[in-house]
């Protein structure tokens, strides 16, 4: 992995938002014919893979049934970019602003800590798989998060990988930092490549004791994450 690391943990510009170093590590990576230093998965891990996608069908059907009724309440909206493909529920609450880095974000209003967007940028992938497994990506995000000076602890919740639009793979991950420029924040994150571009959506929201996130808020915000997929180009 010699390859990424100048790259994950180079210092991004102050407004490029959503994970600057994940992105870097994915938009930077090669396909395994590109990369010698690949891991190679061994038979083991193949069955292993075999049975996960079995049961990630399954489980997706019920991701997939949750935001379609989740569609019928008020407190998101649909929002869907056919220039860029992609497509995610947001909290209607949010209003849309403009920061460098992002193809689109909202925001909470008078809470700009709380916050949901996307970036899209070109990559060498066609699909997440290329690159490695969700753990690994989580692995590499949490070692980059810590080696920033501002922050004081990262730690992952949660991994998972689910099936979108014709059997993509798309990668989520849920974790909490601790930073002296915010204090501590629980992030969820999902990822996908399409046609060769990858399609990052990061949700922010400040998780502190003295207000922590709510139940009702975590699940609004969950069904943002469960929402993010590709959609037609125009």
């Amino acid at each position: 992995m010699a390859n990424y690391t100048p790259l994950l943990f180079q210092q991004p510009p102050p407004l490029l938002l959503f994970h600057p170093r994940l992105h870097n590590l994915i938009r930077n990576s090669s396909s395994p014919a590109e990369n010698k230093s690949k891991v190679y998965l061994s038979k083991r891990s193949l069955l292993n893979l075999s049975i996960s996608t079995l049961l990630l069908s399954s489980s997706s059907s019920s991701i997939l049934s949750n935001v379609f009724a989740s569609e019928q309440d008020p407190e998101l909206l649909r929002y869907t970019d056919s220039l860029q493909g992609f497509t995610f529920l947001r909290p209607s609450s949010y209003i849309q602003v403009q920061k460098a880095g992002a193809t689109v974000l909202f925001e909470e209003a008078n809470k700009g800590a709380n916050n949901v967007g996307v970036v899209v940028t070109p990559v060498r992938l066609t699909n997440l798989g290329e690159f490695g497994t969700p753990q690994f990506v989580a692995e590499k995000l949490i070692q980059a998060e810590k080696r920033k000076e501002s922050t004081k602890e990262a730690d992952v919740i949660e991994v998972s990988e689910r099936l979108g639009q014709g059997g993509l793979q798309v990668y989520e991950f849920e974790y909490k930092v601790d930073s002296s420029r915010g204090g501590i924040k629980r992030i969820f994150s999902a990822a996908f490549v399409a046609s060769r571009k990858l399609y990052l959506l990061n949700i922010a929201h400040t998780d502190k004791p003295e207000s922590p996130l709510d139940s009702h808020s975590r699940e609004i915000l969950e069904h943002v994450l469960h929402s993010f997929d590709t959609a037609p180009l125009t």
